[in-house]
């Protein structure tokens, strides 16, 4: 799970497809087959990866390279017809709605670390990100030491709880951790002025400060307290499935058309209200892109 898909991503290509054409289905394409639907979760307010625009339509990054899995599904399961349902999940509850069946792959803002892939399984990596601070600019904070003795936000659920508790313990300050059910909420409670700083990927920090009423109000602070990166979450040990995402995702890699999307979601201006995000790829995506990985992060 953990060692680069590099060469899986060459096999794949010279096969042609690795998902078992002639071999008798089993687990979710085994699902997908006898089911006639495809259960894809998302968030609903990732921003730019997988949100509701102004019809409460899961939209986004995610949402778009998930729809070209989606019709991978098709094509392999000789279903042209197959139903598409949408689940809306949570940081909290993604993981089980996964382990129980109730959705097939989420596509989100879900960072792959090694301690979720005891329960999960991921795709290769289609976004790095970098954990930070959203601020209101008059707040005084610059970095986590200033967060000493003041509340902070984090939503239920993330790996940013853990980071929060890290430096906590490493730099001796006292942060009173307050939880929001979802990203949006957790980002209301800097808003509102319940929250000192509300710690998380920097890309959602900047696509919540953007479509912000007040989006001059507020920056993103402090160094990076560490590099994440994304992917599909599928279930685990599911071999087969696995690799027809990967394929798919690789292959919208390796042909170009990923770093489109990506020009899409973060060079352009995105619905619901048009705010361009003008969030240009890292240096440590276009590698990602380059060398597909399914690694997760310690």
């Amino acid at each position: 799970m953990r060692k680069s898909l590099t060469v899986l991503a060459l096999c794949l290509s010279a096969a042609g497809l690795a998902a078992p054409a002639h071999a008798q289905l089993t687990g979710t394409l085994q699902k997908i087959k006898e089911s006639g639907t495809i259960t894809v979760g998302h968030r609903e307010s990732s921003v730019p990866f997988s949100y509701l625009d102004a019809d409460q339509k899961p939209v986004g990054y995610a949402m778009d390279l998930c729809a070209k899995v989606v019709d991978a599904v098709k094509s392999e399961l000789k279903l042209p017809n197959l139903q598409v349902k949408y689940q809306a999940v949570t940081s909290q509850n993604r993981i089980p709605l996964m382990q129980n069946g109730t959705i097939d792959l989420e596509c989100g803002s879900t960072t792959n670390s090694v301690a979720r892939q005891q329960q999960v399984g991921f795709s290769v990596s289609y976004f790095i990100t970098s954990v930070r601070m959203a601020v209101r600019k008059d707040s005084g904070v610059k970095d986590i030491g200033d967060l000493n003795g003041k509340p902070v936000a984090t939503t239920t659920g993330t790996t940013s709880d853990a980071l929060i508790k890290q430096n906590e313990k490493g730099r001796s300050i006292d942060v009173r951790n307050i939880y929001g059910k979802d990203h949006a909420d957790s980002f209301l409670m800097v808003e509102s002025g319940r929250a000192s700083a509300f710690v998380m990927d920097d890309i959602l920090l900047a696509g919540l400060i953007a479509n912000s009423k007040n989006p001059a109000n507020f920056a993103i602070v402090g160094p990076s307290l560490r590099d994440e990166p994304y992917g599909v979450m599928l279930r685990k040990d599911d071999a087969p499935f696995k690799a027809l995402v990967d394929k798919t995702l690789v292959d919208l890699m390796k042909s170009g058309e990923a770093e489109k999307l990506y020009t899409k979601w973060f060079m352009n201006p995105i619905p619901p209200r048009n705010v361009n995000l003008n969030f240009p790829m890292s240096p440590a995506l276009k590698a990602a892109l380059e060398t597909p990985t399914d690694k997760g992060v310690e």
